[in-house]
């Protein structure tokens, strides 16, 4: 679902891995029609490195116990 809204609306994105001050950012350049592709670049990006890192924290976790 996050990818398909990292597609649609990037900003967005951005708010739902608890990252608002980029999903600012992604927005002023989602504005203009020209960085709509870079913006959806560092959204999908960005997802991505967030499921990573939930990965790391999860595995990290179970070793602990």
């Amino acid at each position: 679902m996050r990818l398909l809204i990292s597609l649609i609306l990037p900003w967005l994105t951005f708010f739902t891995i608890g990252r608002p001050i980029a999903g600012v950012i992604c927005l002023l350049l989602q504005i203009t029609l020209i960085g709509w592709i870079p913006a959806t670049i560092w959204a999908v990006y960005a997802l991505s490195q967030y499921k990573t890192d939930k990965k790391i924290e999860k595995a990290l976790g179970q070793k602990a116990a």
